[in-house]
């Protein structure tokens, strides 16, 4: 039987079962395998690896491995050990836009809220997310990771946080997008540009009291609702100072 050793590097080791991260695992095969199928069999999605290297020499997903193979694995978007190096995927798109899978809902919506092109809806099925991150160049961003195997998939993220007030910090460190954060400009609903109204083409839609004591609107471009500084602005604001922290 074919052996070969296999050494996950960085944040690859998230995925790993404790006692083979950061070592070279020896691993037996009878079968003609590619490294893809190899990287995934230890639950690393392939969307996460930036550089394999074979012997030394890098490699791409369909190389199929051979006995007595040393294989490095190398994250994506952390320092490899190489100036040049063989490109798995595409540099990322810019600017960088999302899908969320349906168990993200909450995490959508604050990356909405902060001004990021985010979609989601809780009926897509993960056939349907993985075709929209593939023909729209999306990034995938999901915690199942049989989604992330799908070879159709190109970006994708593997959130690690369960908690979506922490997987928001998460994100925008992940992808360094403090720079780019424009709160308030996208509908967290649908995920529509938002847009000021004048009061007087909306005045029939607001209750007796929002028209008696606001003056100032937005307006969803896509599915028309609106937005304006009531009570819950303040509370809506403190979030959004939480997540522009970068310490």
């Amino acid at each position: 039987m074919a052996q070969i050793g296999i050494h996950f590097h960085q944040s690859l080791n998230d995925f790993l079962a404790p006692e083979l991260r950061d070592k070279e695992i020896h691993q037996r095969f009878s079968r003609k395998a590619s490294i893809k199928d190899m990287i995934e069999s230890f639950n690393v999605p392939h969307t996460e690896v930036a550089l394999i290297l074979v012997n030394g020499q890098a490699v791409d997903f369909d190389y199929l491995v051979h006995d007595t193979d040393h294989i490095e694995v190398y994250p994506t978007l952390e320092k490899c050990p190489v100036s040049t190096r063989l490109r798995l995927r595409p540099e990322l798109p810019h600017p960088l836009t999302f899908v969320a899978d349906t168990n993200l809902g909450k995490l959508a919506r604050y990356l909405r809220l902060l001004g990021f092109d985010c979609l989601y809806r809780n009926d897509f099925d993960d056939t349907t997310i993985a075709e929209i991150s593939h023909d729209q160049q999306r990034m995938l961003l999901t915690r199942d990771r049989l989604l992330l195997q799908r070879k159709i998939i190109i970006f994708g993220y593997f959130v690690r946080a369960d908690i979506p007030k922490i997987q928001i910090h998460e994100v925008l460190k992940k992808f360094d997008l403090y720079p780019t954060i424009k709160p308030l400009t996208r509908c967290t609903g649908c995920n529509g540009h938002l847009a000021k109204i004048a009061k007087q083409q909306i005045d029939h839609r607001l209750q007796p009291l929002t028209k008696k004591y606001y003056d100032k609107f937005l307006t969803c471009q896509d599915c028309g609702q609106i937005y304006w500084q009531g009570s819950h602005h303040s509370r809506i604001q403190v979030m959004i100072n939480e997540f522009i922290k970068t310490d």
